[in-house]
């Protein structure tokens, strides 16, 4: 809670609001949590001390709704979750969608983009997009993998 809130008010005192006093933070936090399903125990242990790797991913997600970003990047949110926590973190990723927030979902896997449907695909190969399409191009790729795209990108 003492990072959570140290980083909710310097984010609001850069954007020129006032801090939140402690018993209006933790309202706050607590609504937020429940909101993605997260226990109000988790909330009263140090952060990520003895997490597992759900755990922290759904604390991301937490930090993700306090925070609210316009732009968040995912990088392999689905490395080491088991198929249940895959799926919890999806949801409270796909709760925090919206027309005001970019979100950069980084994968490999297919699995991820069945609950995080994408809005565009793209394929990186040596720092260069090779393709980008809809939902379909990543189903296509769970099909037939990326070894297409390392000779484009050498081109």
């Amino acid at each position: 809670m003492t990072f959570l809130r140290t980083a909710f008010n310097a984010l609001r005192r850069a954007r020129g609001d006032e801090e939140l006093k402690t018993p209006d933070f933790i309202r706050l936090v607590r609504d937020r949590a429940d909101a993605l399903g997260i226990k109000q125990e988790m909330l009263k242990r140090p952060l990520n001390a003895g997490f597992s790797g759900g755990e922290k991913k759904r604390m991301e997600i937490l930090q993700m709704a306090l925070l609210d970003p316009s732009l968040c990047v995912l990088d392999e949110t689905d490395s080491g979750l088991d198929i249940d926590a895959v799926r919890i973190v999806s949801e409270g990723v796909n709760a925090l969608r919206g027309p005001e927030r970019a979100m950069v979902v980084i994968t490999h896997y297919q699995r991820l983009l069945n609950y995080i449907v994408p809005d565009r695909v793209h394929v990186l190969s040596e720092g260069r997009i090779v393709r980008s399409g809809g939902k379909e191009l990543a189903l296509e790729l769970e099909q037939s993998g990326y070894a297409d795209y390392q000779a484009d990108a050498a081109a």
